[in-house]
């Protein structure tokens, strides 16, 4: 059984590796392309210069002048009449080297002009942003699921990069103005590539639990402190992710069975919970504040916060490592770095915020 799980695990980290560039053959990849065109024009002007040396017994640099001066058609005169044996192998040359030499040049010249050459010298624009990004997050994954954390955090200006391995989705990536990177979240490189020693989170949401298991257990050994929240999509899933040291698990289809019977049973409070979903309630919403230092917050009590502000209640408080504190005592003294979470309508948070944060 072990074994057939590791082969499906190595199949999955295989296909999503395949997925990181378009299956086009060797001259797929625009640094190949590239590379092969160089090469080629290298080869052909060496090819045509050591021709003219051996028949015609001309220097390097006089060589290699006929043989440039001729593969690319100026029409310059030689630089001295050629013997028959000469005139037969430039015919030759002109014949088979000038398309061949035209070709070469039409494709660098198009892997330049599609941008491509700033990727294959590794120095594209998107990529100087990745590198400077700190406290960002990355979503391994742009599925429905993917797709909608990433757009909830743009929301809210939270830097995101996003690591897809299906090119397809690349445009629809650049479309929304997302920072991503093209490949296997399975791979080192890439995880590298998208900041994971600066990044303050990550989401794996790819849909296969062994894949997620193994990217949850390569963030951690290269990101120590990073928050991981992961998708599961079996208990065993689940079991496995918190065990490879995901801070959070989530499976999509418990908690959507769970709110549908939810619904069914206590139809009143989902209604409430709806309102009250973080940044989306009109009439109630829930927000998090962190207390910076120097903030008119600190030493003062929970009764005192919120009798500054109509219409709010402290909910909960978060401080350091200690277990969150559900509806804290009226005379808790709150301190720097606390994390309080209150519930009221907008204006009533907003102008909670302000005061706290000035």
């Amino acid at each position: 059984m072990a074994q057939k799980e590791n082969r499906g695990a190595n199949a999955n980290r295989s296909r999503a590796g395949s997925d990181s560039a378009p299956q086009s053959g060797f001259l797929g990849s625009p640094a190949r392309r590239l590379l092969f065109a160089i090469t080629g024009i290298v080869v052909l002007l060496g090819a045509g210069a050591a021709g003219y040396i051996l028949i015609e017994e001309m220097t390097f640099l006089d060589a290699l002048y006929m043989s440039v001066i001729t593969i690319s058609t100026v029409g310059y005169r030689e630089v001295k009449p050629l013997s028959a044996e000469g005139q037969i192998f430039t015919m030759v040359l002109i014949v088979t080297g000038v398309g061949t030499g035209l070709y070469l040049l039409a494709v660098a010249a198009e892997v330049v002009i599609e941008g491509q050459l700033r990727d294959f010298l590794g120095i594209s624009a998107m990529q100087r942003k990745i590198h400077q990004l700190e406290k960002h997050v990355i979503v391994c994954g742009f599925g429905r699921f993917g797709r909608v954390v990433t757009e909830e955090l743009k929301r809210h200006d939270v830097p995101v990069v996003v690591i897809e391995s299906n090119p397809a989705l690349e445009k629809e990536l650049s479309r929304l103005e997302v920072l991503h990177v093209n490949g296997s979240a399975l791979e080192d490189e890439i995880l590298e590539e998208a900041g994971i020693q600066s990044a303050r989170a990550i989401v794996v949401a790819t849909d296969s639990d062994a894949d997620n298991v193994y990217i949850t257990l390569s963030a951690r050994e290269k990101n120590p402190g990073i928050a991981i929240h992961a998708r599961g999509e079996s208990e065993t899933g689940l079991r496995r992710l918190k065990s490879a040291g995901a801070n959070q698990v989530i499976s999509a289809y418990q908690r959507g069975g769970m709110r549908i019977a939810s619904m069914i049973l206590r139809p009143a409070v989902v209604d409430f919970l709806e309102l009250a979903t973080p940044g989306h309630g009109d009439e109630i919403d829930l927000e998090e504040i962190e207390i910076e230092p120097g903030s008119h917050a600190v030493g003062k009590t929970i009764e005192a916060v919120e009798r500054g502000t109509a219409k709010l209640r402290v909910v909960a408080l978060k401080r350091g490592d200690d277990p969150i504190s559900i509806i804290p005592d009226p005379g808790t003294i709150v301190k720097e770095g606390d994390h309080l979470v209150a519930i009221g309508d907008a204006e009533s948070l907003k102008h909670l915020a302000d005061i706290l944060e000035e």
